[in-house]
């Protein structure tokens, strides 16, 4: 697969994370740990292993912690040199130099329209790619590449797709699809933020990676408030899929690989389990008494909640009511 001729990548963390109260009352909710390393650090790792090394984070108030994640720790940095710690100063060194990260202010909560709108100044007339923090993709199952592929070859935008059952698409901005000549990839001809049920278009829902051709800042600049009284980006997908041909229309990748949902608590902890139990210095011990612990929960539980983890089929995942 070539080269990308793409370069920057956007990431929005301007959101408060208020379903992790009160975790999230003094540090963001980017920097909640999954396992020993920060849900944006998985994220902005994505991004350069897709070629974009040039990487703004769009922020908000009380986010200073993200810069300084990625910033120098001079005291820290030589307090570990001086112990001779040279596994632990390597991985407080990796995040600083893992890419070249800039910052600007999302200032009004607006919407994630408005967010990717913030970043016209630096991005210029270029496409893009967008990653959403709250979506992990596993190292394992490249998805940015292809869409950064799909991007260029058909001179298009495009949103990743994941297939979910038709009473999760609620939660979801939802498609309506034509297929291709690539069973993975699919012509997008509608988009619908959050429809219920009985409305919406299809299963496929539009997760966290996006890659925007620079025409859709005009479109949003000029895209009203929609649901939830905020600047949508699916309405300005949607402006691009009914568009003229020399918008390029809006095509989808369709992924069928681990994904690590971080935006819900419940599925915050199930993505440190599936990561650490995948873990090469974690996994063994870990998966051991995850197997001894799932034995001595309460009778009540039925057994037909404890299932194998999909990505490996081995580990059992404990599901709530």
């Amino acid at each position: 697969m070539a080269k990308s001729s793409i370069t920057k990548a956007v990431i929005p963390a301007a959101g408060l994370g208020t379903r992790f109260l009160p975790a999230t009352k003094a540090m963001p909710k980017e920097m909640l740990p999954v396992v020993d390393t920060p849900a944006i650090q998985y994220v902005v790792q994505e991004a350069v292993d897709s070629g974009l090394h040039d990487v703004l984070l769009v922020t908000g108030r009380n986010k200073n912690a993200l810069e300084n994640h990625f910033d120098r720790a001079a005291e820290l940095e030589a307090s570990l040199e001086k112990k001779g710690d040279a596994d632990k100063l390597r991985k407080v060194n990796f995040s600083t130099e893992l890419a070249d990260v800039h910052y600007v202010r999302q200032g009004d909560p607006k919407g994630l329209g408005h967010a990717v709108l913030r970043a016209r100044p630096h991005v210029g007339n270029e496409s893009f790619a967008v990653l959403l923090g709250d979506d992990i993709i596993d190292q394992r199952d490249p998805l940015l590449t292809k869409m950064l592929n799909v991007a260029e070859t058909r001179h298009t935008t495009v949103v990743a797709l994941l297939e979910v059952d038709p009473s999760q698409i609620h939660l979801y901005g939802a498609a309506a699809v034509e297929t291709t000549d690539d069973p993975d990839v699919v012509k997008i001809t509608g988009l619908v933020e959050k429809p219920k049920a009985e409305d919406a278009p299809s299963n496929y829902a539009i997760i966290g990676r996006y890659v925007l051709r620079p025409e859709i800042f005009n479109i949003l600049e000029h895209t009203e408030p929609g649901k939830g009284g905020e600047i949508q980006l699916t309405d300005a997908l949607q402006t691009i899929a009914e568009g003229p041909d020399w918008m390029g229309g809006v095509y989808g990748v369709v992924f069928r690989g681990r994904r690590y949902d971080t935006g819900d608590r419940l599925d915050y902890l199930k993505s440190i389990v599936r990561i650490a139990a995948d873990r090469e210095d974690l996994g063994p011990e870990f998966r051991h008494w995850l197997i001894e612990y799932a034995s001595t929960l309460p009778e009540q539980i039925p057994a037909s909640e404890v299932l194998p983890d999909p990505s490996t089929g081995t580990i059992p995942i404990i599901h709530s009511a």
